[in-house]
């Protein structure tokens, strides 16, 4: 069973902008309308038990080689890419509303969390991602842990 690559540090840049460009506004109406590559971003959802904080993302079409996931003790990158899949080239299209291409996602994380329990699971387009969370007694040992990834 082929593993998803989870990847630890503290730099995490972020493509986050909310306003839309030209090209976003039209994308929906004719996927053919693309000026150039863009990222689009999965819906997420993101819950917190008592010891856990799981994400959820749903990704469907993308293979798990194709997505990557960094962790560090303040948030979360998950991105990876879905490649287009047109059935005919020769159709026309009425409505075009799945998004293709590059995916990120910057996900703040509302505890600290312990980077010896992660683990993510892929399983029919639904990514899940458990995190364990880390406990005041440990915080100190995380914090250094976390500067020697600087």
């Amino acid at each position: 069973m082929e593993h998803i690559e989870i990847r630890f540090g503290n730099n995490l840049d972020s493509y986050d902008t909310e306003e839309k460009s030209f090209e976003e506004m039209f994308q929906s109406v004719n996927p053919m309308f693309c000026f150039s590559k863009r990222i689009w971003k999965p819906q997420m959802d993101i819950f917190e038990t008592q010891n856990q904080i799981i994400i959820q993302a749903e990704i469907a079409g993308v293979k798990k080689e194709d997505i990557v996931i960094e962790v560090n003790n303040k948030a979360v990158k998950i991105s990876g890419n879905r490649k287009p899949s047109q059935p005919d080239p020769t159709a026309t299209y009425r409505l075009a509303e799945i998004q293709f291409g590059q995916f990120e996602r910057v996900l703040y994380l509302p505890s600290v969390i312990d980077v010896e329990k992660v683990s993510a699971v892929f399983n029919n387009g639904f990514l899940q991602l458990t995190l364990g969370k880390l406990f005041a007694k440990n915080i100190k040992q995380a914090h250094d842990l976390s500067m020697d990834f600087i």
